[in-house]
């Protein structure tokens, strides 16, 4: 499994360590959010690593629906039901839920298209800043705290038709920004493709908070701080 590396198991937990998390963000998803660094004392472990693991032990659905129900923080250990329903939670031991997960249709445990749909996904979910995010925020004239950056991954859901499509990938559709005072809510709708042929469709919603008017300068400098974790990760 691919995702051995960023993840443990001791009994019935699942264990992610800070720096599992850190490099499963900058080296599978391509996301360099500061939240996810090791000394980050607002760490949590990225989405779409749960989105990942849920894939791994339970296959590719037709339809699947995840819900964000809490953050997860240093030395939570989490627990994947062993047999689930259709819909089932991803908890920790006190019976806190994290994950809310909900899936419909036909299931495909084949190894390489699951493999092949997580990488795609996760690669499109951790681009969303600067590429998606940044167009949206300047065209209402809104940011959000470039001092202390905090967007919420609280929701993703798709349909595929076919568990049989050979290359599979995806691609951005369209997006949008609903501003709500300090709160913006941010929809990305993707599609899946096999070749040109359109075989399924989804969209992800984002929380951003601490909204406050866009100042140019501002913005373009944390574009560049982010640019810079980059260079600095890939630099070693």
């Amino acid at each position: 499994m691919f995702l051995s590396p960023y993840f443990s198991e001791a009994g019935p937990d699942v264990l992610i360590s800070r720096l599992q998390s850190s490099l499963f963000a900058k080296d599978i998803a391509g996301d360099f959010n500061p939240i996810h660094d090791p000394d980050n004392r607002r760490f949590c472990v990225p989405g779409d690593l749960l989105f990942s693991l849920v894939l791994a032990r339970y296959g590719l659905s037709q339809g699947m629906d995840f819900r964000f129900a809490g953050m997860v923080g240093d030395g939570i250990a989490l627990r994947f039901p062993p047999d689930p329903a259709n819909a089932f939670a991803v908890q920790d031991a006190a019976g806190k839920t994290y994950l809310e997960v909900g899936r419909q249709g036909e299931i495909s445990r084949d190894t390489a298209l699951v493999e092949n749909v997580t990488r795609a996904y996760v690669a499109f979910s951790g681009h969303n800043f600067p590429h998606i995010l940044v167009p949206l925020m300047e065209h209402h004239g809104v940011m959000i705290n470039t001092e202390r950056p905090l967007v919420i991954y609280e929701c993703m859901s798709f349909n595929i038709e076919r568990l049989d499509a050979p290359d599979l990938h995806l691609e951005l559709v369209d997006s949008t920004l609903e501003v709500k005072g300090k709160r913006g809510d941010a929809k990305l709708y993707f599609r899946f493709l096999s070749g040109d042929e359109i075989i399924g469709q989804g969209h992800k919603k984002l929380v951003l908070s601490g909204l406050r008017d866009l100042d140019a300068q501002a913005l373009q400098g944390l574009i560049n701080r982010y640019a810079g974790w980059k260079e600095k990760h890939l630099a070693g």
